[in-house]
């Protein structure tokens, strides 16, 4: 610690005696850190918010059970607004009564909100909400399916009244990444993230050993940021006001104080599963970085024919295009490289640049990411469903990356079974960072009560508590898929064969990712359905289980994703038929 920053923080311990303040040693000044974390500690609510800060952070659950709470954003008076989102993506799960939209507002000072108003086209419109909010020159900018429309927000109002005004519309809703997050500069330029229909543009979509189209059409319409004016109505999507291509699906985006364009990019899914002749299941979930990036118009990013590789540490080719696993580099030479990377999988969801006084000076300037945790680490442990903060200084990454926000998950990391999974992020007026849930729909809403000198600090590992727990949680008997007894055999098949296929799907033999997206406890998650209740495919018999797994699903009903043959595992006949036979005994246990 310098001199000079001990001035800024103790003013009056230096005009009284600053030969005696230089003299001093580190320890007393740790033992002062200390006590002001031990006083700040006292300070915080007792509540139980399921989650672990650094010291002389405070956390308290703001709002709960709004939805799938999507990106937030926050007025200069207080009032937080998210946008909530259904349909496809959550399996088309039945959305709370009212508008995607949430107004909430904290009127007593407590940390919580105690209005909640929803408004906004709702479901029985056809309508399913979306990621994307923003405020700009007193209006609120929303995204609702395939537009992004304009409510005004006249003061001393918390809701809007009147109609929304269209900005743009006919956005492309199709493929694995329909969501259109955006964010408007102080100019009322308007930047659209528009992710990719695809994995990596293949000829089949997530399917063992199929090429990569070339050139990649998709980029013609996605897979990049498009710029347009939040001044305007009446927009129309086209190629033409595209701004940076090869982003894969760059949901976070903000601007810092020099008004640099930063952003984070989603890695692509199963370089082990769709080319295991080039990579180790192992290489498949360490591999590759999720990013973050500096937006610079008309800059490629490399998407799909390259990636950002943790072990090279640079962008190396992809084999769709005929990278050798991990060495080729080619035509990635001439693309953006990120400014930092983190974890494969991770799944940055949102972006938030700290701009704001309440938090320590080391924070200011550095990045806040939301990562809404992984599904494509099977059969290895998901990771993620964390906020991480990341030094930055010009532009660049000024050290390493240190987990600030952990626990949303709780007992089970698996999109399924997490208790909670980060999504967006926003900075209150008064310095306080919220986090918002799309699983059960949670705001957090993070403030700092320590000395503004605390070097960053990483949060304690987390507990299993209570508060990590959801309304809808379930007793620990009753977790397990196999709980409540023993499994049934289905006809023609034995018990040996279900307990390997239970062990196949969990992916204890042949690497198979099942559980990544069906859930632990193959009760479903957003990536894939439910199999223990009814069948969207087949007839639920074992001839048909067979026949589903072993020819995947290239068109799924409610899903935005196609399963591969095999789920992407390469099985022999009779570890399909000891999976499918693990299937039909589950759906069968549940029927009595």
């Amino acid at each position: 610690m310098t001199a000079v920053t001990l001035s800024k923080i103790t003013p009056t311990r230096f005009a009284l005696g600053t030969l005696a303040l230089l003299l001093a040693t580190g320890s007393s000044f740790a033992a002062e850190q200390r006590g002001a974390a031990v006083a700040a500690k006292k300070t915080c609510a007792d509540d139980d918010t399921g989650i672990t800060l650094p010291p002389g952070f405070c956390a308290t659950v703001f709002a709960d059970n709004i939805g799938h709470a999507r990106h937030l954003v926050v007025a200069p008076n207080g009032v937080v607004y998210v946008n909530t989102w259904s349909g496809t993506y959550y399996g088309n799960d039945k959305p709370p009564s009212g508008g995607f939209l949430v107004a909430l507002q904290d009127t007593k000072g407590d940390g919580r909100a105690n209005v909640k108003i929803r408004f906004g086209t709702g479901s029985e419109s056809g309508n399913a909400g979306g990621t994307g909010i923003a405020l700009y020159n007193g209006a609120l900018y929303a995204e609702t399916n395939d537009r992004i429309v304009r409510y005004a927000l006249p003061a001393g109002t918390i809701a809007p009244k009147a109609q929304p005004e269209i900005v743009v519309s006919g956005m492309p809703l199709t493929g694995d990444h329909p969501m259109h997050p955006f964010q408007i500069d102080a100019k009322g330029t308007l930047y659209v993230d528009l992710g990719s229909p695809s994995n990596a543009c293949q000829v089949q979509n997530r399917i063992l050993n199929s090429p990569g189209v070339n050139p990649c059409t998709e980029l013609e319409t996605r897979a990049g940021i498009w710029r347009y004016d939040a001044n305007r109505t009446g927009q129309h999507f086209s190629a033409a006001e595209r701004f940076v291509t090869g982003l894969r699906n760059g949901e976070g985006i903000a601007f810092d104080s020099a008004g640099r364009i930063l952003a984070t990019q989603h890695g692509r899914d199963q370089l082990g599963q769709n080319w295991p002749s080039l990579y180790m299941p192992k290489e498949g979930a360490e591999e590759p970085a999720e990013e973050l990036v500096q937006l610079e118009q008309g800059a490629d990013y490399g998407w799909p024919f390259c990636y950002y590789s943790l072990t090279q540490q640079k962008l190396v080719l992809a084999p769709e295009y005929g990278g050798d696993g991990g060495k080729a580099i080619a035509q990635c030479a001439q693309k953006r490289a990120p400014i930092a990377a983190f974890p494969a999988h991770w799944a940055p969801n949102d972006l938030a640049l700290y701009q704001a006084q309440q938090f320590p000076i080391a924070y200011r300037g550095g990045a806040f990411i939301a990562f809404h945790g992984s599904w494509n680490r099977a059969p290895f442990p998901q990771e993620g469903y964390n906020v991480v903060f990341q030094p930055l200084a010009d532009g660049k990454a000024s050290g390493k990356y240190v987990i600030f926000a952990d626990g949303f998950a709780g007992a089970v990391k698996d999109p399924g079974q997490a208790a909670h999974r980060p999504s967006g992020l926003a900075m209150g007026p008064d310095g306080a960072l919220f986090i918002s849930d799309d699983q059960h729909g949670r705001i957090w809403r993070i403030t700092y009560q320590g000395p503004a000198s605390a070097k960053i600090a990483a949060a304690p590992a987390p507990t299993i508590r209570a508060g990590n727990s959801t309304a809808s949680a379930e007793p620990p008997e009753g977790i397990h898929p196999n709980a409540g007894g023993p499994l049934p055999t289905p006809p023609g098949s034995t018990a040996t064969a279900v307990a390997l296929g239970e062990r196949i799907f969990h992916g204890q033999v042949a690497d198979a990712p099942c559980a990544g997206c069906h859930g632990s406890n193959a009760m479903g998650s957003p990536l894939g359905p439910n199999l223990t209740g009814k069948w969207l495919w087949g007839d639920g018999s074992l001839p048909s289980i067979t026949k589903i797994i072993t020819d995947g699903v290239p068109n799924p009903k409610n899903y935005r994703s196609p399963m591969p043959p095999m789920g992407g595992a390469q099985l022999t006949p009779s570890q399909v038929s000891a999976v499918a036979a693990y299937v039909w005994a589950l759906n069968h246990r549940s029927r009595g």
